[in-house]
Formats: C-alpha cells, sequence, structure tokens
C-alpha cells in the first residue's frame, strides 16, 4: 500500500459521525442539518430538460479536452464575469468533473517530491488541499486565517525561510468556511511572492456567485488582468456549477489560467481518465451560458441570511459573510465539539465544529471555539434551525 495513506486524517464529517456517537437526538425535534455544504436550492429546470435531451451522448467516449461548446461557454463567462480580455478556450480553459477532483489531481502534476516541498493552505481549509499534498509527497503548511483581517489569511506571518520551499499554493476566496474574499492587495502580495519563489497558486472559487454586496467578489484572473499579469502566469482559478447552479451531482466545473501549466495538467489527466460525460458537457453549456438562474439564486440566499443572521447575533459572535453559504460562528461556554454534541443532542440540529476544519498551526488553532453553518436548505428549514440554536445557546449561558 502506498505508506503516504496513513497520514491521511479522518475526513471531518466521519469525526463529526464519531462525536456523535452514542447521542439519540430528542425525537421531538425533527432533524435539521446545516452540517454539509450540499446546496438544497431546487436544480434549475432547464438544466435538466438539456440533460435528458442529450442523453445520446452516453454511447460516446468523451475527450478529455471537453468539447470546443463547452470551452467557449467557459471561456465566455469568464469573460463577462471578470472583465477579462479574450480567453484562448483551446489551451486556457479545461473542463474538470467538479473542481474537488480538479484541486487533488493539480498537486499530483506540479509538486516535485524530490525538492522537500510545501504546499500552502489557509487555516481552516478545505481539507483536499491536505490530502493532495501529501500523496503528492509533499507537506502542508498552514497559514492561520487572521479574525483582525476577516479572516484572511495571514501571508505575512509566513517566515522568510519557508517560501523557498513552495511549490503550490491553495487559497479560497471566498473562503470555506469563513466567507473572506481576498482583496487586490492581498493579490498584489501573492502575485509579487509567486514571481521571487516561483510556486502556482491554485484558487479555488467554487463559491464566487454566492455573495451580499452589489459588488462581486473579485477572483484571481480578475485580479492578475488588473495588475497587468499578461498570461496568467502560475495561476489556475477552479471554478464549478455545484454552487452557481445547485447542480452538486452533475460534478462539472473547470479550471483556468496559465495555459502552460494545463498543458500538463491536459496530459495528466488524459492518463487520469477524468473525461466528463458528453451529455454533462452539454447541460453545462447551457448553464454557464445562463445567468437569470444565478441571480435568482443568489436573491433567495441574500434573503436568507438577511434573516437568520440578526436572529444568530442575539446570542451568537457571528456577522454576514462577504460571500459563500456559510456562517463562522463563535460560540460562548462550551468547547466547539461539546456545543455541536450538544446541540445535536437536544435539540437535533447539526453543525460542524471549526476545530474539524483546521488543523494546530503555529500554537493555535483557529476553528476552536467556533462552528460552520451551512444555510443550504429552503429559508424555512433555515430559520427554525435558528430559532433552536438560540433558544440553546440562551439554555447554555
Amino acid at each position: 500500500m502506498n505508506p503516504l495513506l496513513s497520514k491521511l486524517q479522518p475526513y471531518p464529517f466521519e469525526k463529526l459521525r464519531q462525536l456523535f456517537f452514542g447521542v439519540a437526538p430528542n425525537a421531538a425535534y425533527s432533524p435539521i442539518s446545516l452540517g454539509i455544504g450540499e446546496p438544497k436550492h431546487p436544480t434549475p429546470p432547464f438544466i435538466k430538460q438539456v440533460l435528458t435531451d442529450n442523453l445520446n451522448g452516453l454511447a460516446s467516449y468523451p475527450s478529455t479536452l471537453g468539447s470546443e461548446a463547452l470551452r467557449m461557454s467557459i471561456a465566455g463567462w469568464l469573460e463577462r464575469r471578470y472583465g477579462l480580455p479574450k480567453i484562448d478556450p483551446a489551451t486556457q480553459v479545461l473542463p474538470v468533473n467538479g473542481s474537488r477532483e480538479a484541486l487533488f489531481a493539480l498537486a499530483q502534476t506540479v509538486i516535485d517530491p524530490t525538492r522537500d516541498a510545501l504546499v500552502m493552505c489557509p487555516n481552516p481549509f478545505y481539507q483536499i488541499y491536505e490530502g493532495a499534498a501529501y500523496l503528492a509527497g509533499a507537506a502542508p503548511y498552514f497559514v492561520n486565517s487572521d479574525p483582525a483581517r476577516n479572516f484572511a489569511p495571514d501571508y505575512r506571518s509566513v517566515p522568510a525561510d519557508v517560501w523557498p520551499r513552495v511549490q503550490l499554493l491553495y487559497l479560497c476566496s471566498p473562503g470555506n468556511p469563513t466567507g473572506a474574499v481576498l482583496s487586490l492587495d492581498d493579490w498584489k502580495e501573492l502575485f509579487d511572492l509567486s514571481d521571487r519563489y516561483g510556486f502556482i497558486i491554485a484558487a479555488d472559487e467554487c463559491y464566487s456567485e454566492i455573495y451580499f454586496k452589489a459588488e462581486a467578489p473579485l477572483g484571481g484572473l480578475e485580479a492578475a488582468h488588473k495588475l497587468g499579469r499578461t498570461g496568467f502566469p502560475r495561476l489556475i482559478a477552479f471554478s464549478s456549477l455545484s454552487k452557481r447552479s445547485n447542480v452538486p451531482g452533475m460534478r462539472s466545473g473547470f479550471v483556468a489560467g496559465d495555459a502552460e501549466v494545463l498543458k500538463s495538467f491536459l496530459l495528466y489527466r488524459t492518463y487520469h481518465g477524468s473525461a466528463m460525460s458528453p451529455s454533462i458537457q452539454s447541460a453545462s453549456v447551457a448553464a454557464w451560458n445562463d445567468e437569470r438562474h444565478v441571480e435568482e439564486n443568489r436573491a433567495k440566499y441574500i434573503a436568507k441570511f438577511g434573516q437568520v443572521t440578526p436572529m444568530l447575533q442575539e446570542v451568537l459572535d457571528v456577522s454576514l459573510p462577504d460571500a459563500g453559504f456559510y456562517l463562522w460562528a463563535k460560540v460562548p461556554n462550551l468547547s466547539d465539539t461539546e456545543y455541536a454534541r450538544r446541540l445535536h443532542g437536544e435539540y437535533n440540529v447539526t453543525v460542524l465544529p471549526g476545530s474539524y476544519l483546521a488543523r494546530e498551526a503555529h500554537g493555535i488553532n483557529p476553528g476552536n471555539g467556533r462552528i460552520r453553518m451551512a444555510l443550504v436548505a429552503e429559508v424555512d428549514e433555515c430559520l427554525e434551525a435558528a430559532r433552536r440554536i438560540v433558544e440553546f445557546t440562551k439554555k447554555i449561558s
């Protein structure tokens, strides 16, 4: 067996299952889960219709490169969404089966494990980053989020002797679980470091279309363009239809950016066997080409967060995030694990302990004392969960 597998930690939801072992939830309440970030709004009917109208695609082997129609639709969306110049759909875009598998696979492509490699990750973080680092023969280096900077990672805290070992830097903007969005100054700092040390930036942007301000979140490719970085050197952006279009089961996303990196990534993926079904490609073209359903979906989140957040602020230290569909709350009087365990047992509401989404680094676990709540269900269910959380928190206070 691959000895690197022994370095992998249980996924947060396995830890949650163990935490709840032996707890019988209060049967007086119906179960409500805010634990998993799985979109629950209905899939737009037109996407389902295009999918069923193109089931003949199941009779064909898909190309790893994807259809020209899909790559053109993605390139067009990038140009419209981020105000980018012409994106070359032949060399700067690659369809992938959801951003998760691509985030993992990129590390296998770009890491040279013979050079004592580091993969830099935010902390808290999406656990795929850590697993990708270990299985590529590298080690993760965690940069703690800073509450004083709206939970953005504090890259200035990284010692100078660490940067020369970094080969890949994962970031998530808007962030999971904090919702933090990087500023143009943040991007400039990272680009300068990438130029100096040669590492690749993997920008996980799967929450980019759920936001609460008039101005859409800044993307990595957009920041590079604004800073005059022609060709997006050493930058790869990842996005997905899962959250944007409520189709997590389609497993449809893309990577875009530096053509030289994508050339190597395509070679890797050709052997990896991860091409997208032609039927899914057809439905994806329709989804990327339509913005109305995205605006309607975003309006539902704005209305939902506008009702739930003030309720929870009565009892928890929590604020409306920049973007995304999570609330990242500090809890009173109990550890995050005990809070989650008791809330589950006494009120049948599931939340995820923040410490499960982070690692102890530089003397602290930045998730300790916090919980992540995924407001992915319809508004009535989220409001009922909030009412129970308020009642429980008042009781323990």
